[in-house]
């Protein structure tokens, strides 16, 4: 019976493993492809057309902020779930929910500056500069998309109360994912401002 159980947990083991080892390689691959762009970006800021010294609009700092506290409070609904505290990891993952939906309002309003200011994406009017900036904004948007599918999975597994103090491999794999999402934003939002 020992044996079995041994067994039963070295498959779990095993599994845990692969699955966190699997969202690593997908993080260190959409990683790739943003640096790939702010590459592109850097090496087309060289063109006699290209947009010198573009602000950054205040959206996207109050966007930046949101992101960042939603790290902090994903990673205190997981020490919740360690903890066996299923009320506090249920405010932490609705206000990480909230904060997530208050990053992505904030970017469509910086998207609005942009409009206001004269910067858009296609038409006449629009440049390579604005292009970049939209692609690459918008390509980190699809992934928090996929940021908050998972963390809405996350808080309908959660009040299914399928975490608990031996089970959170669940909760885990999202918060990796969405640390990642915070830090890809905070390094997109870094290099356009000092760019």
């Amino acid at each position: 019976m020992e044996k079995v159980l041994m067994s039963v947990q070295e498959h779990n083991d095993r599994n845990a493993r692969s699955k966190k080892m699997l969202l690593w390689f997908a993080m260190i691959s959409m990683f790739m492809m943003f640096a790939g762009l702010t590459s592109a970006y850097v090496v087309s800021s060289s063109r006699p057309d290209w947009l010198k010294n573009l602000e950054m609009p205040q959206a996207f700092l109050v966007s930046t902020v949101a992101i960042f506290i939603s790290s902090f409070t994903f990673h205190f609904a997981k020490t919740a779930v360690k903890k066996g505290n299923h009320s506090g990891a249920t405010a932490m993952l609705l206000a990480t929910l909230a904060l997530g939906i208050l990053f992505v309002v904030s970017q469509f309003y910086g998207f609005s500056e942009f409009v206001a200011n004269g910067l858009y994406l296609t038409g006449p009017a629009s440049n390579i500069t604005t292009q970049f900036l939209y692609v690459i904004i918008v390509l980190h948007l699809v992934h928090l998309f996929a940021g908050l599918l998972v963390l809405l999975v996350v808080i309908y597994n959660h009040f299914k109360h399928k975490y608990n103090p031996s089970q959170t491999l669940g909760i885990e794999l999202g918060a990796l994912f969405w640390h990642f999402l915070d830090f890809l934003w905070v390094y997109l939002f870094l290099f356009f401002y000092f760019y």
